[in-house]
């Protein structure tokens, strides 16, 4: 059986919150119904120790035991490795299902992450260099709209590829940037109606509102 710890920050402030990137692991701790621990680190100090096991101060990561992992996508890969409700067994859906985790990550969200940071800013897209992140952005839905309108889900069974998948949308939806895609957002909203991923994000905000007294 696994021994494994989620670290993630003590807090956060109100804006980020239900975004931040231990959502997606807890995801997946949820969906394969893994035991695991949630520890905490300091928002506003982050030490050595933090550095040693994330690079760059950042959260989450996981503990296997004696390994530990950084990067949302190399723990939600480590996890499927342990369960096959997040990859299939067989060496096809395996492959698919890296590939769809790199391109949620490489493609779609090097795309959208910027454009979300310029909503969380106030910046506006009048510029000529807003306007070609805005058009970036559309490029990757176009695509994806077309990948998910002959498929429910990206590599035949709900897997570690969708909880990527619908959690980059999750941040373009926030600013409406789904309106004129409805199947992505159609394929977002079943990936969010999952009872696990409604626990996941209750027991974030949960976790972050209990520090609120203390800030």
């Amino acid at each position: 059986m696994a021994d494994l710890t989620l670290i993630t920050f003590d807090w956060v402030p109100e804006m980020p919150r239900g975004f931040v990137r231990d959502l997606r692991v807890r995801w997946a701790l949820e969906e394969a119904g893994l035991p695991y621990r949630v520890e905490s680190v300091p928002f506003d100090k982050r030490g050595a120790d933090h550095l040693s096991h994330q690079p760059f101060g950042q959260i989450p990561w996981l503990t296997d035991g004696d390994i530990s992992i950084f990067e949302s996508g190399a723990i939600l890969l480590h996890l499927a490795e342990l369960s096959d409700k997040l990859m299939p067994t067989d060496p096809r859906g395996r492959n698919e299902v890296r590939e769809w985790t790199l391109a949620a990550l490489n493609s779609v969200e090097m795309a959208s992450l910027p454009w979300g940071l310029f909503h969380f800013w106030g910046d506006t897209f009048d510029s000529p260099g807003g306007k070609q992140l805005d058009s970036f952005v559309k490029l990757r839905l176009d695509r994806m709209e077309k990948v998910l309108a002959e498929r429910t889900w990206l590599a035949g069974n709900f897997s570690v590829a969708d909880i990527l998948m619908a959690d980059v949308f999750r941040l373009v939806e926030r600013f409406d940037g789904l309106n004129d895609y409805p199947t992505c957002r159609g394929y977002m909203q079943r990936a969010i109606d999952r009872p696990s991923f409604k626990k996941a994000h209750a027991d974030q905000m949960a976790h972050f509102a209990r520090a609120d007294p203390h800030h």
